[in-house]
């Protein structure tokens, strides 16, 4: 199919698959939608700090300071999406990576207190509504999947002293790490300071506040880890080997 094949050149991706039970309606309303777009991309990546490829933004789509916005090829920002870039570093966006609706990145919180930054790696793609705030720096890694309404936060309150109003009492930044091919479920929130190791899986709902190791599996609030994807993976390997095979001895 054309648009199979359009797809995997925008994304280098030559295993790319396309659902092929779209109809004519289907596919044109699709077209319809991204071709707009890419016209309003166009003009807005004109102000972004960096941009390579195509860009695709809907319609009440807010980037402010986008010349501290950087964007890879084949972004595609939903409607009504929130960035505000203000930061040290600002926001670094990597190739293929999609924010759906009602998304919001945001990098500096008190103005007094310029932060951080966010970058998001490769093929990443983040789900409905959810909530970055950068103050104290978020790094995503590539092929990481962020469910709806998840919300990641790099900077706490200070409130030891009890003789002042929190609000006076500044604040603490620690960054948040998400390495490579990790799975956050829908309504989770990661807290400041957290590293999720490769290849991990975050429950929905689950509150992350202490750092897992790679291919953990974590959920409850707050986290805690279930188990780790490789054990379990040779704790079927061995299991199905000392099973006897009921099909040969029944």
């Amino acid at each position: 199919m054309l648009i199979e094949k359009v797809i995997r050149k925008l994304k280098g991706n030559p295993d790319y698959k396309w659902e092929s039970k779209y109809d004519l309606r289907d596919l044109v309303e699709i077209m319809s939608v991204r071709s707009k777009q890419v016209l309003r991309g166009s003009w807005k990546k004109i102000f972004f700090k960096g941009s390579h490829g195509l860009v695709f933004i809907g319609t009440g789509v807010i980037i402010r300071h986008p010349y501290l916005f950087t964007a890879g090829a084949n972004l595609i920002l939903e409607d009504h999406v929130y960035i505000n870039a203000l930061s040290c570093n600002g926001i670094f966006v990597k190739d293929n990576v999609s924010l759906a609706r009602n998304c919001t990145m945001i990098c500096t919180g008190v103005i007094a207190h310029k932060g951080v930054g966010i970058t998001i790696g490769n093929n990443s793609g983040i789900n409905a509504g959810a909530y970055l705030a950068g103050q104290g720096g978020i790094e995503i890694g590539d092929h990481v999947i962020i469910g709806p309404g998840v919300k990641i936060f790099s900077e706490n309150h200070n409130f030891s002293d009890t003789d002042k109003n929190i609000k006076d009492q500044g604040v603490t930044r620690s960054s948040v790490v998400i390495e490579n091919n990790c799975w956050i479920g829908a309504g989770a929130t990661i807290l400041a300071g957290v590293t999720i190791g490769e290849g991990s899986v975050i429950a929905a709902g689950c509150v992350v506040t202490k750092s897992v190791a790679c291919n953990s599996i974590v959920a409850g609030v707050p986290g805690r880890v279930l188990k780790n994807r490789k054990r379990a993976e040779v704790e079927v390997i061995i299991k199905s080997i000392s099973r006897p095979d009921v099909t040969k001895y029944g």
